[in-house]
């Protein structure tokens, strides 16, 4: 399949602005990064501060310059409070999100809506059918999320550590089967 080309437009939602990071927002991203709560879920696991940093760079060298896919600097109030993206991904054989957010910004209902967003714009904008995700099976959080949003679970990974990752997939509008709408996410 062929990557969709990515322009990260800003999304907005009811109380998270998504819009693309700025260099100021280094700072913020590898403490975001830095957080073991946080990165334990994410790719690898935690990974050093040079290596967070350089990651950062990235971001602008080759993910914006060479629109490979979309990531967001996810904000609420103006201060960074995640990290947002949605990209195709040989694992899942199609487009995966993967969000985070900041101890801080847990148990208020961001996480859902911060998915929600991104799921929506996986459908409305970039004309998917189905999104994916992975989720590290003692992630409980993120499964109850996804469930809520009409995720399935699709397979497992087994990883080389012996540790499991769940695959899910939604083939379905955010909320269709699941009480919600993806109302309220509008692009800009």
């Amino acid at each position: 399949m062929t990557p969709i080309p990515a322009t990260s437009p800003t999304l907005r939602t009811g109380r998270l602005l998504l819009e693309r990071y700025t260099p100021a927002d280094e700072e913020d991203f590898v403490a975001l990064f830095q957080d073991t709560r946080v990165s334990r879920w994410m790719g690898d696991g935690p990974a050093s501060e040079a290596e967070d940093r350089a990651l950062f760079g990235r971001v602008f060298t080759r993910v914006y310059a060479e629109e490979r896919f979309d990531v967001w600097a996810v904000r609420r109030e103006g201060r960074l409070v995640g990290h947002a993206e949605i990209k195709w991904t040989e694992q899942v054989g199609g487009h995966e999100i993967i969000y985070a957010l900041a101890p801080g910004a847990w148990g208020q209902g961001l996480g859902l809506e911060l998915a929600r967003a991104v799921v929506s714009y996986g459908f409305d904008t970039l004309g998917l059918t189905e999104v994916h995700a992975t989720v590290a099976e003692p992630n409980k959080a993120s499964l109850v999320l996804l469930d809520r949003l009409g995720f399935e679970h699709v397979r497992d990974i087994t990883e080389e550590d012996g540790s499991t990752t769940r695959v899910l997939t939604c083939a379905c509008r955010p909320g269709d089967d699941a009480g919600g709408t993806a109302s309220g996410v509008r692009a800009s």
